[in-house]
């Protein structure tokens, strides 16, 4: 559980890190996530003896890493424009949405079942999404890309067979040429930032390899540990807190419509959550009587 927390909140409070990286620009800072993190998971798969199962993983799991790579930085890159823009609460409302379409792509792709609440949570998140693109002007483009670049990663994911930190690292190898090429040209232009603002702003950029692998790795520690419902509780402290740095902190504005359509997909979550609950409280029944009676005494003659 402490690892779980700790994961999410220190996602939750991404809003308060990047602008502190500015004036980089999101390609730099994406770039800079990738190398150093890259850096860190070298570090970690080398102090576990890790390397054999990347070595072994055949063509379709690096295949399947590669293209989890590309998506993962998608969202960083996404999810840096938009707290860098001003567009906390549009990233918020991406991560509510998350689960439920992880929800719904498992039904597509893996052919599960919804439960009568699941399939009701999916069904209201579509009608607020549809609420927002048609009474909002506009889709919420933001939210959208984030919630499906990450949930389609998630996607890849659940088929690679390689470790959580080893599949990391191979995403951040195949990634990090391109992105010290990316920086390489940056500096040689004289767009680059990593020279030119002193040392706190490179500690800064350095420290975002830290601030990218750590949550990960916190979360894949937990992940072994809880239960899948109380990992879908938990995964709602992040965007929770990102709503509240947008408003309280960076003081956006949020139009009535934005949050109607908050509104409705609170009300999806909340359903979402009360199915984990029933669930939950289910599996605790017929597990209780059939532990009991595993250490009960057999009854004398």
């Amino acid at each position: 559980m402490i690892y779980g927390v700790l994961a999410y909140l220190l996602w939750g409070l991404m809003p308060a890190f990047f602008p502190l990286l500015m004036p980089a620009g999101p390609g730099e800072i994406l770039a800079h996530r990738i190398v150093w993190a890259g850096v860190i998971m070298i570090i970690v798969v080398s102090l576990q003896r890790g390397w054999g199962e990347l070595r072994h993983a055949g063509v379709r799991t690096w295949a399947r890493m590669s293209l989890a790579g590309v998506l993962i930085a998608a969202n960083w890159l996404i999810y840096i424009i938009a707290v860098n823009s001003g567009h906390v609460n549009e990233a918020a409302l991406g991560y509510f949405i998350n689960p439920l379409l992880s929800v719904l792509l498992g039904v597509i792709f893996f052919r599960e079942r919804l439960r009568a609440l699941q399939g009701t949570a999916v069904a209201i998140a579509a009608v607020a999404v549809l609420f927002l693109t048609v009474l909002g002007g506009q889709p919420p483009l933001i939210a959208l890309s984030l919630a499906l670049s990450f949930g389609f990663y998630g996607l890849l994911k659940k088929k690679v067979t390689v470790s959580a930190a080893g599949s990391l690292t191979a995403e951040t190898l195949v990634l990090a040429p391109f992105a010290i090429g990316y920086l390489v040209w940056l500096e040689s232009t004289g767009a680059g930032t990593f020279f030119s603002e002193g040392p706190a702003h490179v500690g800064l950029l350095v420290a975002s390899g830290l601030v990218t692998a750590v949550p990960l790795l916190l979360f894949g520690m937990g992940a072994r540990l809880m239960a899948l419902s109380t990992i879908g509780m938990l995964q709602y402290l992040t965007p929770t807190m990102q709503m509240l740095w947008a408003v309280f902190v960076v003081n956006e504005t949020i139009p009535q419509e934005r949050w109607i359509g908050f509104l409705i997909i609170w009300i999806a979550v909340a359903i979402f959550l009360l199915d984990l609950v029933i669930q939950r409280r289910r599996r605790n029944r017929e597990v209780g009587p059939v532990q009991d009676a595993a250490v009960s005494p057999p009854l004398q003659a």
